[in-house]
């Protein structure tokens, strides 16, 4: 297991179907100022139903703290498979959810038409437009693999085990961030689903407000079949982390909370209060203890890097892995080990700045004093490319805090009430450090109602978000999610 523990790494546990047929006609409508571009084809889904061959691996994913119990399950190649699908729930009025790996959890698909996007995995790099188009069911893995042999890089997360597709709907915060900003903020153009079963393209010059609002918007507004994206021209990373005892956490977030404001866009960093579990994966020196992980990504020279850190190296970090490397294993070395299914409890909030105030009360709540079940509290170091709106506008919008704030702690759904307490109770103690914001694409299970979701948002986005599905999904078909209601 990598020993850089990261959102997702550091908490572990241990087709035959009925035929329907469904019709789709060609048409040219506008929506939000733009035109369709192509229209569904007509088509019969091939649908898995309860107890076929495959239906329970379909509908399980990544965090199973949320059990899906559809009423059938697409898992289609294509977008005309999506379209005939999603127009065959149409008509039975049933909801419909969308799942590629199933670490974005939200409600139960119970009842719905869940779509699995995972067969529809293609990746094309082009190397002369620094871009790459990614199909519905591709993992960051992928991407990065593709990506490296031509120097270029994707704004992807800590786990390149995730899906593309929800992670950039939901925002996007990466490795990179501060220096190129959210991987939301890099979308070229989208192919979209929406809920009249036809087959949309979404990009500044055609249905804008759809391209507006699907980026950071999640997936309230149809299922993205497709997406082009920027790719950076990064080839290696000074990256790593620096790992601390826990019993150093008051100094390590006081240095930490210096080095950090004065940092410029081309340095990425996190810093994670770890409680680690008792777990055989882990190194007998690790397990069931308490450290403090810095993960730094920074885009320059080991020089550069080696006397940017020298503040923090002071303090003597047990474990230090940041060094000069491709950023293919940058990316990669957050992953390993975390493919498996964690039954993840997760909240997410804003903090405006970090100042002693604020490290007073992470050391008190959550320092090497505190009782917390295994898990982790991060604080993700926004503000540079992360703090100005994007190129072209979208609803990634609160954009004027310098840390995201990240809850994780793994415990079995009859646990949950336990946890969601303990959790409740770090939200409640850190209010005063907190915007009362939060990062979409962190929101968890306990985030489904609408006041949490409408957090995530600026009021007038919001509100315009609300518009836009009223637009593109009127009868609220998306609603197995994070959901923004029509009215």
């Amino acid at each position: 297991m990598s020993q850089q523990f990261a959102r997702r790494s550091v908490i572990r546990l241990a087709g035959a179907g009925v035929i329907a047929a469904v019709g789709a006609q060609s048409a040219s409508v506008a929506l939000g100022g733009g035109l369709v571009q192509t229209a569904a084809a007509a088509g019969s889904p091939a649908l898995l139903l309860p107890g076929d061959p495959g239906f329970d691996a379909e509908r399980s994913g990544f965090n199973p703290i949320v059990e899906h119990h559809p009423r059938a399950i697409s898992v289609p190649t294509g977008p005309a498979d999506v379209a005939a699908a999603v127009g065959y729930a149409r008509d039975r009025d049933w909801p419909i959810a969308v799942q590629t790996t199933g670490h974005g959890i939200s409600v139960a698909a119970d009842g719905a038409l869940l779509v699995n996007t995972r067969l529809m995995d293609g990746v094309q790099i082009d190397r002369q437009t620094r871009t790459a188009r990614i199909g519905a069911g591709v993992r960051w893995g992928a991407v990065v693999a593709a990506a490296a042999p031509y120097g270029l890089a994707p704004l992807s997360g800590s786990s390149t085990d995730v899906g593309v597709v929800g992670y950039v709907l939901g925002g996007g915060l990466g490795l990179l961030g501060r220096t190129f900003g959210y991987a939301a903020d890099r979308v070229r153009s989208l192919q979209i689903v929406t809920a009249d079963g036809r087959i949309r393209t979404a990009s500044p010059t055609c249905n804008p407000e759809l391209f507006w609002g699907a980026r950071g918007g999640k997936s309230n507004f149809g299922v993205v079949t497709g997406i082009e994206i920027e790719l950076m021209p990064v080839a290696r990373v000074y990256g790593g982390a620096l790992n601390f005892a826990g019993a150093q956490a008051a100094d390590v977030l006081e240095a930490y909370r210096q080095w950090s404001a004065g940092l410029s866009e081309q340095t990425t960093t996190s810093l994670q209060l770890l409680r680690l579990p008792d777990d055989p994966v882990l190194p007998p020196p690790l397990r069931g203890q308490f450290i403090v992980s810095v993960v730094v990504g920074h885009l320059g020279d080991s020089v550069e890097g080696d006397a940017l850190l020298r503040p923090l190296r002071a303090l003597a970090p047990f474990l230090d892995t940041v060094q000069d490397l491709p950023f293919a294993d940058f990316a990669a070395m957050f992953t390993e080990g975390t493919s498996s299914p964690q039954p993840l409890h997760e909240r997410t909030g804003l903090i405006r700045t970090l100042d002693a105030r604020t490290t007073d009360l992470l050391v008190a709540l959550a320092g090497p004093d505190a009782t917390l079940p295994a898990g982790v509290v991060s604080l993700r170091q926004l503000g540079g490319a992360l703090g100005r709106p994007a190129a072209v506008r979208n609803a990634v919008g609160l954009r004027d805090a310098d840390f995201a704030l990240y809850l994780a702690h793994s415990a079995p759904a009859e646990e949950s009430a336990a946890i969601d307490a303990v959790q409740q109770g770090l939200m409640d103690g850190l209010r005063p450090a907190l915007t009362g914001g939060a990062f979409p694409n962190f929101l968890g299970h306990s985030d489904t109602a609408p006041e949490r979701v409408r957090a995530a948002y600026r009021p007038a986005d919001y509100r315009r978000l609300v518009a836009l599905k009223r637009l593109c999904d009127p009868g609220n078909l998306f609603r197995i999610n994070h959901n923004i209601p029509p009215r």
